[in-house]
């Protein structure tokens, strides 16, 4: 019985801790796989972070591997997840499409760790 027990709440936090990442809703399927591969492969224990803003009248997301990296610069796409654009770097890239990404209008952050 005890063993029945434990394998039921085994399974139950298996299912729930999917969430656990502090996702924030109403953002598409790919930007919540996005942010879990994210918050998988950066090298960063802090300072990785998904934010989402408003660019030449498009929603886009930020996805930045944090800031242990001297030269890690963040990738830009846009609710479907196509790139448009990188920003930081080794270059220390600010424009995408050849406008300043600084005139984008912060919405909110996706997540963070």
């Amino acid at each position: 019985m005890k063993r029945l027990l434990f394998l039921q709440v085994l399974i139950i936090l298996i299912f729930t801790g999917c969430d656990r990442l502090g996702i924030e809703p109403g953002v598409s399927d790919c930007i919540v796989k996005s942010t879990k591969k994210l918050n998988k492969e950066s090298p960063c224990d802090k300072g990785a972070s998904v934010k989402e803003y408003k660019f030449q009248n498009k929603i886009v997301y930020v996805l930045s591997p944090g800031n242990c990296m001297s030269d890690s610069g963040a990738k830009v796409v846009d609710a479907e997840c196509n790139q448009i654009g990188y920003l930081g770097g080794l270059t220390g890239n600010t424009k995408i499409d050849g406008i300043e990404f600084s005139t984008a209008t912060f919405i909110r952050t996706i997540w963070d760790n």
